[in-house]
């Protein structure tokens, strides 16, 4: 079933392909027609750098769906939200800067967690001198 999954395209599918041309790339699926197994996809990426910003139509078995990536970084999802505001994704951007502060948030909760104030270090080295 997961092999599977990797043939079903939708729209915002990030997919990597070839023009007709030969060009490599980059992109997400805009809008899909299934009668002449066809995406429209809007190109964030490409070899002819005249191609990005603009969407083609390519068939199906020209393009690949890429695996969804985990954004478990500060870094990646600042390159998100540099991303979508090139494309002028505006719920996007609104999501990602939602994670983004979510993500700050708990970074910070742990780092508190993982400090110890000079207090807590006197009474850890006088429990230990004492046991």
């Amino acid at each position: 079933m997961a092999a599977m999954e990797k043939y079903l395209l939708k729209a915002g599918d990030w997919i990597k392909g070839k023009s007709r041309e030969g060009e490599l790339i980059h992109g997400y699926i805009e809008n899909i027609d299934s009668l002449q197994e066809a995406v429209k996809v809007n190109i964030v990426e490409c070899d002819n750098e005249d191609m990005i910003g603009t969407t083609i139509w390519l068939l199906n078995n020209r393009v690949e769906k890429l695996p969804v990536a985990t954004m478990n970084s500060e870094q990646q999802i600042l390159n998100l939200i540099d991303l979508a505001l090139s494309t002028k994704d505006e719920q996007w951007f609104m999501e990602l800067s939602e994670k983004l502060t979510s993500l700050r948030k708990t970074s910070r909760v742990e780092m508190k967690k993982n400090i110890i104030h000079p207090m807590d270090r006197k009474g850890i080295e006088n429990s230990d001198a004492k046991g």
